[in-house]
């Protein structure tokens, strides 16, 4: 199960004091890097990667919480009036001093008392005692001012209304010049002893803490360069995360850089830069010690602006691969031997961070992205290594997918998919050479590879090489089907990883996700509804990913008390349903605290349905119907369906349906499937799992249909894609079970006027 919260859905609160290192964040633009992590309570660790005389790295509080779920965020407040803040500030390596020109400085952007947008710029100096790599700084928010020199150039800071603040560390070098420096440069800086008072130093902070699930996090480095290790894992914890997080290093973040004379391109030896570095170490040791096992994933996948020139993949006509990203990324050719060599040694490095397991994502030949869908299999190192492997010459390019293959270029092809396998088999085994004993797995998204209109592309795409047991778990990712509702995508992909590939569910872990955009937060219904499907057939399901899933609130949760074997297609008596008694249920948790102060908290997102069938017993045939009706369900041990006498329609409660009473979704030529589903007040949608079959009536904008749909199970599956509204109308009964397995119950108090209880409750489906 899974809602969408909302800020103030949360009812937990705590209390946060302002400035707390976990929820510092850093931020910079290219090609400097920067990382932050937390060294304890109190203290945090800054580190900056120069490579220009422009690059700053900025240590960022903001006063909007845009990071954290909105269970667990803090309160928005831009007033920092009676607030003081204290710590000690240790720098070191390539970095400008306190007291230097462009030294340490605190931008705080807000607006004055007039309400005009205004910046301030403090120099940190300016309230330090010590020296100019170590000192006590200390901050009065009612009494501070901006300029470099004071009091002459003093700027009295109006602390009423801030929306941002963050501490500038630039290189010894710096000139605002966008031009290389004489040699790239490291700094660390540590804020220590973090200490805030005064009336305004707390903030309120949502406290929901759920209980643990079976569904995984997936995150990435990209996504979450930003943010502590320790917070992004807090996060995860709190959400009810367990056990496994799936890291991706990301294209764009993790690499160290060189000037080739033109341009940065990633550099040879140490592949990683020291932000990446000690962000990850410190990652991978907060994950094992919170009990996860960490997958680090590694794509054949590179930030286009640094990737130097004959290492991408390209098209016929020598344009390279790039991705839907911007900037964009593109792809590395498994036919250059010095891409995958630095590729190796990547996957070397991150190897030393004892993660228990590797992966290996997506990788492929990059096959054209929306309505570019330009094969890139003719870059220079592919087209060489071609003819002197096989003495011919690689055939014309194919201008499309969507075009048939020729003999010649199906033999290329199937060349192509064999580089793609070897590469990927040689990268295995440098990551097992550098960390004996680690697991590897591979990740296949089949959208890009299990195409109708190209069933070519496997052998391009969908090596024999990966067949079990290359590798420890094939993992799966079929998003793009799922958020299109392509039943028949899904299949492809479950039949290719299980039968083609020859993976076991128990060798098989399921990615499900993700949504890029918030406007398009309905495709978590779909998204969750594989997953909850994927959590019943293979070892791991994992949610992609950590930022959208923060971004639009997404929980999940698992009631685990039904306890029935299965579900029997049978309807509850409809006389005995008239007379039961009962409704919905909500499980709230409420803490009275000594002061008689209340904290409540909400464990489901939906109600559920509770009656006691008793009441509805007003003969001795009745209480025989009864008693041989639980008696074929064996007590508690099957669920059955149940006529909810107040709300059985999709029409109001109890009116007659017509077609066009619940929207289903917007079909869009693509998606074949639409759940059931029935809208209540204030956002509530509920899901239909038990309809009446014969009662269902379809629309496509507002038109009634006929045929061409089919309803199987809780959906509606149409013959061809729908294009317009697609809404329904139905009847409805409440799968349940009983609630005990015993009935109390006796003729003789029956007769006396004694009712017996005979109590229901509802059953959570898919």
């Amino acid at each position: 199960m899974h809602w969408l919260a909302k800020p103030g859905d949360g009812i937990r609160r705590d209390w946060l004091k302002r400035f707390d290192a976990r929820y510092w964040t850093v931020d910079f633009a290219r090609p400097a890097m920067g990382s932050v992590v937390t060294t304890a309570a109190d203290a945090l660790r800054i580190d900056a990667a120069f490579y220009t005389a422009s690059d700053l790295v900025g240590l960022i509080w903001e006063s909007a919480d845009r990071w954290d779920h909105p269970l667990i965020a803090y309160e928005t407040r831009r007033d920092y009036r009676g607030t003081r803040l204290s710590f000690r500030w240790r720098s070191e390596g390539d970095c400008r001093t306190l007291p230097d020109l462009d030294g340490p400085t605190l931008t705080i952007e807000g607006r004055d008392a007039s309400g005009t947008p205004k910046s301030w710029y403090v120099r940190l100096w300016n309230y330090a005692e010590g020296d100019a790599d170590d000192a006590m700084i200390a901050l009065d928010f009612d009494a501070m001012d901006g300029g470099f020199l004071l009091p002459g150039e003093a700027d009295p800071v109006w602390a009423g209304d801030i929306d941002r603040m963050f501490i500038s560390v630039v290189p010894e070098g710096y000139t605002r010049e966008d031009v290389p420096l004489a040699a790239p440069g490291t700094a660390t800086v540590r804020i220590e002893d973090v200490r805030c008072d005064g009336a305004s130093s707390v903030l309120e902070i949502g406290d929901a803490c759920l209980p643990p699930h079976r569904l995984r996090m997936a995150g990435g480095y990209d996504d979450s360069y930003t943010l502590t290790p320790e917070r992004v894992l807090g996060n995860a914890l709190k959400l009810g995360y367990r056990d496994w997080f799936n890291h991706y290093v990301g294209m764009s973040h993790y690499f160290r850089l060189g000037w080739d004379g033109a341009r940065f391109v990633v550099a040879g030896g140490d592949p990683l830069n020291a932000p990446c570095r000690v962000w990850h170490q410190d990652f991978c040791a907060r994950a094992g010690a919170l009990g996860f096992q960490v997958i680090l994933s590694l794509s054949y996948e590179l930030f286009d602006a640094h990737a130097p020139e004959d290492w991408k993949q390209r098209a016929g006509d020598g344009s390279p691969a790039l991705t839907g990203w911007e900037p964009p990324s593109t792809l590395l050719s498994p036919a250059n031997e010095a891409a995958m060599a630095w590729l190796r040694s990547v996957a070397e490095a991150f190897a030393e961070f004892e993660a228990p397991w590797f992966q290996i994502g997506e990788p492929w030949w990059w096959t054209g992205f929306g309505a570019d869908r330009t094969p890139c299999f003719h870059d220079a190192a592919a087209t060489a290594a071609y003819a002197a492997e096989t003495g011919l010459a690689a055939p014309p390019a194919m201008a499309d997918v969507s075009e048939t293959p020729s003999t010649a270029q199906a033999a290329y092809h199937a060349w192509l998919g064999g580089k793609l396998g070897a590469s990927t088999l040689a990268l295995r085994d440098a990551v097992k050479d550098a960390a004996p004993g680690i697991k590897v797995a591979l990740l296949f998204y089949a959208p890009q590879v299990l195409r109708a209109e190209a069933d070519w592309l496997a052998a391009v795409n969908m090596p024999a090489a990966w067949a079990y047991p290359a590798f420890d778990v094939l993992q799966l990712e079929d998003y793009d089907f799922v958020i299109e509702g392509n039943a028949g995508g899904m299949r492809r992909a479950r039949t290719a990883v299980s039968d083609a590939l020859g993976y076991a569910p128990a060798e098989q872990h399921y990615f499900s996700g993700f949504v890029l955009s918030a406007a398009d937060r309905h495709l978590w219904q779909p998204i969750a509804a594989a997953a909850e499907d994927a959590l019943k057939r293979v070892a791991e399901t994992f949610v992609w990913a950590f930022p959208q899933v923060m971004r639009d609130g997404f929980t999940f949760f698992e009631i685990e008390e039904d306890t029935a074997l299965g579900f029997h297609d049978v309807a509850f008596p409809l006389a005995l349903a008239e007379g039961a008694s009962g409704g919905p249920l909500f499980s709230t948790q409420i803490v009275t605290s000594v002061s008689g102060y209340e904290q409540r908290n909400s464990d489901w997102a939906q109600a559920r349905l509770r009656y006691d069938a008793g009441p509805g017993v007003r003969s001795e045939e009745d209480l025989a119907a009864l008693i041989g009706f639980f008696r074929a369900r064996r007590g508690r041990a099957f669920a059955f369906r149940f006529r909810d006498p107040f709300d059985f329609s999709s029409n109001g409660m109890t009116g007659t349906p017509s077609p066009i009473d619940q929207m289903l979704g917007a079909g869009d030529g693509v998606r074949t499937v639409f759940p059931l589903v029935k809208h209540y007040g204030e956002g509530e949608t509920r899901r239909i799992t038990r309809p009446d079959a014969a009662s269902v009536r379809v629309a496509v904008a507002g038109a009634e249909q006929t045929e061409g749909w089919s309803l199987e199970g809780g959906a509606v599956t149409f013959e061809t894609a729908p294009a317009g509204a697609v809404t329904a109308g139905f009847l409805f009964d409440v799968p349940v079970r009983f609630a005990e397995d015993s009935i109390e119950a006796s003729l003789q108090g029956w007769r006396a006027g004694d009712i017996p209880s005979a109590p229901i409750i509802e059953v959570r489906e898919a």
